[in-house]
Parts: structure tokens; sequence; C-alpha cells
């Protein structure tokens, strides 16, 4: 409950559990369809099962790093810039 009394959907941890069983149950649904659907990948490797999902787990983690740890350098600022 919040401050006001008032109870919201995910307040419960029912159902956040109801919600992540959906989530991974349409993830395995959809691995399983990449199964038998079939692709016409222009490369080998995109015919490979969950290629995407993979490419675009790592694509994202690459992002996010070179933000933390390159980007970070060139833009940041000291402590008493606007000072």
């Amino acid at each position: 409950m919040n401050e006001r009394g008032k109870k919201y959907l995910f307040d419960s941890e029912k159902n956040i559990k109801r919600l992540l069983g959906f989530v991974y149950s349409g993830l395995g649904v959809l691995i399983v369809f990449d199964l038998f659907y079939p692709k016409h990948a222009e490369f080998p490797w995109e015919g490979w099962t969950a290629f995407y999902a993979v490419f675009g787990f790592v694509a994202f983690c690459s992002i996010v790093l070179a933000a933390k740890y390159l980007l970070r350098k060139i833009v940041k600022r000291d402590e008493d810039y606007y000072d």
C-alpha cells in the first residue's frame, strides 16, 4: 500500500509473479516458434536459433558499457564546473 492507502495492481507480489510468468511463457513460445519458422537468412549465422535475441542483448550491453566507460570520460565535468 502507498501513503494514501490505495492498493495498485503491482503492489501484490502474486501479480508480479503472474506477470513474470506470462513474460517467460511468451519468450518460450517465441523460441519454440523460432525453431519451426522458415528463415531466409543471407548469412549462415542468421539462421541460428534465437540469433537476433542474443545479438540484440549483446548490442544493448555494448552500448551501455561504452557509454559508461568511454563516453563518460569525454562528457564528464568537474564537480565545481558550475561554481
